[in-house]
This record gives C-alpha cells, sequence and structure tokens, in this order.
C-alpha cells in the first residue's frame, strides 16, 4: 500500500468525468492525488510539487499529453518523473506510437479495467521511488537494489570499476560470477549497431554536455537474442565538479518495444492482407519522387489496380469469400513484385504496386501482364473455384509530375481508362487523360449545379402508329439549358450523371414533369396521351420506387394507365427476385412496362417471361441497318415475330427513312419513333400533333411506295 506522505500522482484530463473517476480510484488505492486540466497546468503543478507519477490523457486542448511528455523529458529536474498516457479513444495506435516516442513509459487504451489502471500505476510508482532513493543516497541505492525489479549499476570512474547488481546479470541471464567489474562487460554487449551510441551517450554525461544519462539499446542475452533496455544514470561529481561515479539503472522495455513495433506495424499495414497501407505507400512514393528528383537515373512507375467484377463475390459468395479472394491477390501480387518494390492495398479491392528502377513503359506493362497472368489462375474460395482480372493504370516518373499523390491520381485516371475500355486490361497514362479528367470534374460540378438550380427541361418525341399515322404517346426525353451552352443533348451528360449517383435525381424530375405535362395535356382536352419515361437500374434497388411513381401519378390526376415506364435488359438481370416484385406492384397498379433497348443485351426467352412487360423496344442499331430493299431487316424482323408470340406491343425506334418505315410495317411492328415523324420538340410544338388525330398520315402514305 503507498504512502500518503509521499508525492502525490499528478492526474491530468481535461473531462471532469473521467478526472474525477482517475482521481477516486488512486485514493482508494492509497495514493495522493495532484490534478490539473491541461498540459500547461499540469507542467506548473509538477515544477511546484515534484509529483511522484504523472498520469495524463492523450487530447487535450492546451497542451496535449504528447506535448507533456516532450515538456517533462526537457525539463532537468523532472526529466526521471515517470509518465503514463491514458486515451480515451479505442485503439489509437498512431498516438500510442507517438506518445511512446515523445518519451512516455507506458500507455493505456479504453476501454480499461481499474485494476489494470492501478497495476500500471504501481508499477511506476514503485519504480520512480527506487530511482529517487538511488539519487538521494548510498544507503538507500543498497536497500532499494535488495527488492527492485530493474538491474542496478555503480560505475566507478575514477577506477574504471562497474558494480552490476545480480538482476541487472539476471536479465540477461547470467549469474552472478558470469559478468566481470569492466565497463566493457557492459558496452560489449551492447548490439552493434547501438554501441556506439550507447558509449557516446555515457561520455555525453560524464563530460557535463547531458543533464542525465538515459538510451534504449539492445542488449545480447546468454541466450544469443537481443533484448531491448532502458539504461539510466546520473553522475556524481566531487567539489571540483569533477565527475568521480555514475549510478543508475537498466529496464528490460523488450516487451514494450515489440508492443510499439506492432502498433507501428498496424498504423501502416492492411490489417486483413498484412500488405503496407495508402500511408506507408504514399510516404514510400514520396521517397522515390525525391530520389528521382535528385537523379533522373532512379525512374520508377506507379500501377494501380482495380479488380474486375469483385462485386459480383460479396453479393454472389459472400463477404468471407470476398476477403479470401482479397488476401490471395495480395499473396499473388507480392510474389510478382521484386526486391525493392512496394506492394499495397489502398482499401476495398484497390491495389498498387510502387515499380523501382522502371525506365520506360515495357517495364510496367510487363509487370501489368505478370499480373494477369496470376490472376487469371484459378483460386479455390470455399469450394468454389474462381478466377479474376483488374483493370490496371499505369503512371511513369518524368511525366511532369512532382508529387506523389499527384502521380496516383495519374494511375488511378489510367485505370479508369483501362476498366472502361473493357476490364482485364492496362493502360498508360498521358497527358490527354489529365485533360479529360478535368473536363469530367467541369462536367459533374455544372451538372450538380444544373440539377440544384433547375436547369433540367424534358423534350417530348411522339410515338406513333404505324398503321394510320395517329399518335399514340410521347416519350419524355430529358434536355440540359445550359446557360452558356444553349442546349445540351443527354449522350453529353448522362454517362456522368450514372456515374455520379445524379441519374437518380434526374430521373426523379423527369418522370414528375411528365405526369404534370401529361395531365395538363388531358385536361386540356387531348383525350388521354400516354408518356414513357426512362429510368435508370440504379431505382430499383431504391425502395421508394413504387412509392413515387404512385405520389406523382396522384399529384398530377394522371391514370396509371398514361404512364409507361421504360427499363433495360440489364435491370431485369441486376437482381431477378427484388426486380420482380417491384415490376409487379407496378404492372399491378396499372402502369405499363417497357423493355428499352431490346436486343443490345442479353434478349432471353427465359426473363421474358418471367415479367410483366407491356411492350418491346426496338433498338435504334437494328432499324438503321434496314436498307432500301429490305436488307438486314432479319432480326427487327425476329423481335416482331418474337414479341408476337409473347402478346407484346413492339415499337421501332429511330426510324429515319421512308423504306425503314415501310419494311417494318410490312413486318407487322405496330408503334415506332424517330426522326421521319419529329424530333424530340418542347411541349407546345407536340401538342399541335395531338389537335390532328392523323398527323402522320402522309408519312405513313408516302412510305408504302418507297418500297
Amino acid at each position: 500500500m503507498p504512502n500518503r506522505d509521499n508525492a502525490g500522482v499528478l492526474v491530468v484530463d481535461d473531462t471532469a468525468d473521467r478526472l474525477e473517476l482517475m482521481s477516486v480510484l488512486l485514493d482508494m488505492s492509497g495514493y495522493s492525488v495532484l490534478t490539473a486540466r491541461d498540459g500547461r497546468e499540469a507542467l506548473e503543478v509538477a515544477r511546484r510539487e515534484r509529483p511522484l507519477l504523472v498520469v495524463s490523457d492523450v487530447s487535450m486542448p492546451r497542451g496535449s499529453g504528447i506535448e507533456l511528455c516532450r515538456w517533462i523529458r526537457a525539463d532537468a529536474d523532472l526529466f526521471a518523473t515517470p509518465i503514463l498516457l491514458v486515451s480515451a479513444q479505442r485503439k489509437d495506435s498512431a498516438s500510442a506510437v507517438e506518445g511512446l516516442q515523445a518519451g512516455a513509459d507506458d500507455y493505456l487504451e479504453a476501454p480499461y479495467d481499474p485494476m489494470r489502471f492501478i497495476a500500471k500505476v504501481a508499477r511506476l510508482s514503485e519504480r520512480a521511488r527506487f530511482e529517487g532513493a538511488l539519487r538521494e543516497s548510498e544507503q538507500r541505492y543498497a536497500l532499494a537494489a535488495q527488492g527492485a525489479n530493474d538491474g542496478l549499476w555503480d560505475w566507478d570512474l575514477k577506477h574504471h570499476r562497474v558494480y552490476f547488481s545480480p538482476r541487472w546479470k539476471a536479465m540477461l541471464g547470467y549469474d552472478e560470477d558470469e559478468v566481470g567489474e569492466s565497463p566493457e562487460d557492459w558496452t560489449g554487449r551492447a548490439h552493434p549497431d547501438d554501441a556506439a551510441a550507447l558509449v557516446a551517450a555515457l561520455g555525453a554525461h560524464v563530460e557535463g554536455r547531458s543533464p542525465h544519462f538515459e538510451l534504449e539499446h539492445r542488449m545480447l542475452h546468454k541466450s544469443g537474442q537481443y533484448r531491448w533496455m532502458l539504461s539510466r544514470g546520473i553522475v556524481v561529481r566531487d567539489q571540483e565538479g569533477r565527475a568521480s561515479r555514475m549510478a543508475g539503472s537498466q529496464t528490460d522495455i523488450t516487451d514494450r518495444k515489440l508492443a510499439e513495433e506492432r502498433l507501428v506495424h498496424d498504423a501502416f499495414h492492411d490489417p486483413l492482407t498484412g500488405l503496407p497501407n495508402r500511408a506507408l505507400f504514399m510516404d514510400r512514393l514520396g521517397q522515390a519522387v525525391e530520389r528521382y528528383r535528385r537523379d533522373p537515373a532512379h525512374s520508377f512507375a506507379v500501377l494501380f489496380l482495380d479488380l474486375d467484377r469483385f462485386k459480383v463475390v460479396n453479393d454472389s459468395l459472400g463477404h468471407t469469400s470476398g476477403d479470401r479472394l482479397l488476401i490471395e491477390v495480395g499473396r499473388r501480387l507480392a510474389a510478382c513484385a521484386r526486391a525493392g518494390d512496394t506492394v499495397a492495398r489502398l482499401g476495398g479491392d484497390e491495389f498498387t504496386i510502387l515499380l523501382e528502377g522502371a525506365r520506360d513503359a515495357h517495364a510496367a506493362v510487363h509487370m501489368a501482364e505478370r499480373v494477369q497472368d496470376q490472376l487469371a489462375r484459378p483460386c479455390d474460395l470455399g469450394g468454389h473455384q474462381h478466377s479474376t482480372s483488374a483493370s490496371v493504370g499505369i503512371a511513369l516518373s518524368g511525366i511532369g509530375e512532382s508529387r506523389a499523390e499527384d502521380i496516383l491520381r495519374d494511375a488511378n485516371i489510367a485505370m479508369h481508362r483501362a476498366k472502361a475500355a473493357g476490364k482485364a486490361r492496362h493502360q498508360v497514362f498521358d497527358a490527354a487523360m489529365h485533360s479529360q479528367a478535368i473536363e469530367a470534374l467541369r462536367l459533374e460540378t455544372e451538372l450538380r449545379r444544373a440539377v440544384a438550380c433547375g436547369e433540367m427541361c424534358v423534350y417530348y418525341q411522339p410515338i406513333v402508329s404505324l398503321r394510320d399515322g395517329r399518335v399514340s404517346g410521347v416519350e419524355a426525353l430529358v434536355r440540359w439549358r445550359h446557360p452558356a451552352r444553349g442546349l445540351v443533348y443527354p449522350d453529353k451528360f448522362l454517362p456522368a450523371a450514372e456515374e455520379t449517383g445524379l441519374i437518380l435525381e434526374i430521373d426523379r424530375f423527369v418522370l414528375d414533369e411528365a405526369c404534370r405535362q401529361a395531365g395538363e395535356w388531358r385536361c386540356g382536352g387531348h383525350g388521354g396521351p400516354s408518356v414513357a419515361v426512362n429510368l435508370s437500374a440504379k431505382h430499383f434497388s431504391a425502395p421508394d420506387l413504387f412509392g413515387r411513381v404512385c405520389q406523382s401519378l396522384k399529384r398530377h390526376s394522371l391514370p396509371p394507365g398514361c404512364l409507361k415506364l421504360e427499363i433495360t435488359e440489364g435491370v431485369l438481370l441486376s437482381d431477378a427476385e427484388q426486380v420482380k416484385a417491384t415490376l409487379g406492384r407496378l404492372r399491378g397498379a396499372g402502369v405499363d412496362l417497357y423493355l428499352d433497348d431490346f436486343g443490345t443485351g442479353y434478349s432471353s426467352l427465359s426473363y421474358l417471361h418471367r415479367f410483366p412487360l407491356s411492350a418491346l423496344k426496338i433498338d435504334r442499331s437494328f432499324v438503321e441497318r434496314i436498307g432500301a430493299k429490305g436488307e438486314q431487316a432479319e432480326l427487327a424482323r425476329a423481335i416482331v415475330m418474337m414479341a408476337r408470340g409473347l402478346k407484346l406491343s413492339v415499337i421501332a425506334e429511330g426510324i429515319e427513312t421512308d423504306a425503314q418505315l415501310a419494311h417494318l410495317r410490312a413486318m407487322g411492328c405496330e408503334l415506332g419513333q424517330g426522326n421521319l415523324f419529329s424530333r424530340p420538340a418542347a411541349p407546345a410544338e407536340v401538342e399541335a400533333m395531338f389537335k390532328n388525330s392523323f398527323a402522320f398520315a402522309r408519312t405513313i402514305h408516302t412510305s408504302a411506295r418507297a418500297v
């Protein structure tokens, strides 16, 4: 039990609850307690009260615990005061490493139990008492030597003899008579990399160039292994100021150093694969940039890898299989690398390779090809054999970039270009890619502003009966009224909208605006024109799609039968059961469903039977192939015949010529749209077409004579 007459334990924390808790625990354990609310106040209290031990929180606004460590270690009167850092955050590896490097003796992270806290305080306070006794008198030094856990030494500088306590010898594995009294019995057992520093530190203190001796170094154990020691000491001087002796202690800190090394490793390595993480990779890339800046002969390359279709593994086999795949990919990438290269996992399914000494693109391309070969080999994912590939972007030193962040960015840009080109590919970065990336960023920024400021509008293209030219309905098509560039067509901005997720907001606007306009036309006496609205596949992963459609219909008094939703084949293949349920609810509410761009994707009859579709739309790529004499019309004819067998309507897109119209009519295609009838137009222009019941009858009649 501690003696209350001894100097108190100084507790430092800016949070009142934690300060009170630690103070109560210490008081209950028999310690007298001093308190401070921040590092600066704690330093003043420590200088005034000379505490036995300091217990400090890591994070405080006015002098952190780490800063307090540095201040105490720099103070000649306080430097030996033990410090225990306490963190309120769990697994705060970076703070732990920084605190220990700043001079903390131990570290405790949340959550901690009271017994562990008191045990650490007891160990540090006992050591503090011993070292205080060592400095005060020779008699106390002798008494402490009998029971101290640390090894003690006493160096007679005049006669060049050192007394090593039994404990000092035992912690190196030696018996009492196996270590002599020569200083070389100490310095000679130091690690070759540490011996010079040990001799220099001892000499600096003896010569008065340092206020005390303190050094962490390795010592050779009798077993042949090295153990980490903390050696401390103070010189005793005679009346003339000459050093006559120096005494101190040796503490085995191997466990602490190993823990510190683990903390450092964890702070800079990916816990799943064991590879360097982003922080360590960027540090090494920064070093490579500096070497190249000093000497262009030290060239390098960065490969940025993103696994293809990794999400499919997670979604189909589960995250455990996904983790197995990432571990195996990391192992194979490491096997591809040479000594001196760095393979890292940045996060998710993104990996990087720093290729040292890559003098040109050939070396980097060769590495990319080697990686693809390794990834193509099947690996076992819990009973499932799976092969993968990666999209690889390559950035070379000497492309004009001077920062590690810019080089990694360029490799990332090249990777996205490779993925867009079809996956399982590599792409070397060039300046044009950077310009395109800047343009893409500018487009995204303007697009966000356009959505927020209401710059989107809706045009409508008539859907015409190919029998009599009557306008059956319209398709709603979004346009962007750009303040500087005028009317921008969807092919210029919808890909960016899909990538950024803005497509959801744009589609919601088009859906509501189309329902509003159709409701207005209906109230204006134009019958019940139907309106077809395209929906991105992203909507079908959102649970509120059905509710949004119903709200728009109700808000604008539009009967469900007047709304047609156009979806692509990709929607039907993404998550069949969920999509089927959503489509079933929409169809049950009376909304018709069109399958857009049919024939350009998977085009399986199996899913056409499973989903409640109303019509197929023949993609314009098939229509535009139809020649004046009906050449290359087979695919379009097959789609019409198949739809008829499934009792589905057919709408042909992109009709441009009389010949195309005539052949589609001859096939039995019921409906069509395209510039032959009308380009997408503003609502007022389309309204005029509604007033003429058979607006395109003449076009139909003309086409009949074109073949």
